[in-house]
Formats: C-alpha cells, structure tokens, sequence
C-alpha cells in the first residue's frame, strides 16, 4: 500500500518581509500564515518546526495507540508533546532533534510494559524514520 499526502507553501516578498502561507492538502490547514516573524518574533501563525512537531506527536501517539491495541488493549487515552529544537549554526539553522514526551491512561497495563511498547512504537513511527532519512528535491524556475 502506498499513500501519498501533500502539503504547500506559497512566500510572497523575500526575506524577514516576506510573508507567506502554508496549507495541507486535505484541507486541514489552509493558507496558514507563517514567515519570519511566526518563526522568531511573537507573530500569530506557524512555521516548520511547530508542523514537524505536530506531525511526530500525532504519528508516534498514532503508532503506541496501534502497538497497545495489538497487546490486547481496548480502551486508554495516549497523549504525546514533540518539542523540536532549531539552533543557529555556522551554517544558519540546523533542527536538531524532535523530543518526545508521552503519556498513557491504560486500564490493566504496568508502567513497563508501557515503556516497551513506546519504544517498539518510536522505531516503527514514520515519521521518526523520516527524521533520520534523505529528501528528494525538484526545481523548476521560469524567469
């Protein structure tokens, strides 16, 4: 099986003055602001390291909720936070690592069994794997 999922983004101006617009192609988001001042400053809006935190907790807590069903789980409540961390380097800016915090409510499990399942669940998450592997990139240009 093979899905394929889209996002875009549009920035309009160059620069800390440019402004721009990302959205999901589902619709989910659609042309939520982001630029500069979303990314540093205190601006209302998004920028990429909050959208790859949002999809590394919704995909690791996706992939726990499965591992804990398949243990013969039927009821629990997960909760995950991804904390991704953008440093300034000799280079510009390197994201660093995606940190992820969780948090289950599982009737009849211990805290160990817990603990295995979330680590089998971070190395079997898309995402996390997406974090470790190589980008693809095509341009087009018209002058």
């Amino acid at each position: 099986m093979k899905t394929i999922n889209t996002g875009s983004a549009t920035y309009e101006g160059l620069g800390k003055s440019g402004k721009g617009h990302v959205s999901t192609g589902s619709g989910a988001l659609a042309a939520q602001p982001y630029g500069f001042m979303t990314r540093f400053e205190d601006e209302p809006g998004t920028n990429p390291e909050e959208l790859i935190a949002a999809a590394h907790a919704s995909c690791f807590t996706m992939a726990l909720s499965f591992k804990l069903a398949e243990a013969g789980h039927e009821n629990g409540t997960v909760v995950t936070k991804a904390e991704v961390t953008l440093e300034k380097d000799d280079g510009g800016f390197t994201v660093t690592k995606s940190a992820l915090s969780t948090k289950g409510t599982v009737p009849g499990m211990d805290q160990a069994t817990f603990e295995k399942l979330a680590g089998e669940a971070k190395e079997g998450c898309p995402i996390s794997k997406l974090l470790d592997t190589q980008i693809t990139l095509e341009t087009s240009f018209e002058g």
